[in-house]
């Protein structure tokens, strides 16, 4: 049951931002920090990454939780109401990341998952982002 009325959770729902959410620009300010450069959403990538770093030749992915359907998250936690427009919508998303991942590993191209969960533990992130570009 949703704490909200259907007319308050579209409203939530169509306000969900694609770029620049507050994770996304959390992982980007901390390898700005660490000395990294990089590019932001790179159309000629499969997936358009969020964060590319052509140098090293890797690209991370920020997913939402929810959105992307993160195992054993709390937040990934599927709606009970209007269950099979979600399902579809929620595995046609997880199904296009797998095919972008194969793709771009196919392309030589690194990849790395940041869960938003993951975000909040900093020290954490800083090690998981340093373990995945080689340092």
């Amino acid at each position: 049951m949703d704490i909200f009325s259907r007319e308050k959770r579209s409203q939530i729902m169509s306000r969900v931002s694609g770029k620049n959410t507050k994770p996304e620009i959390a992982v980007r300010s901390l390898l700005h920090n660490l000395g990294y450069r990089f590019r932001l959403h790179r159309k000629d990538l499969p997936g358009k990454p969020d964060i590319t770093l052509p140098k090293h030749k890797k690209v991370i992915f920020v997913h939402g939780c929810f959105w992307h359907g993160h195992t054993d998250c709390s937040r990934s936690k599927r709606p009970s109401t209007n269950e099979e427009f979600w399902r579809e919508k929620l595995d046609k998303n997880i199904e296009r990341d797998k095919a972008s991942v194969k793709a771009l590993e196919q392309l030589g191209w690194g990849v790395l998952t940041v869960w938003t969960c993951e975000v909040k533990d900093k020290d954490k992130l800083k090690t998981k982002l340093l373990s995945f570009l080689g340092r």
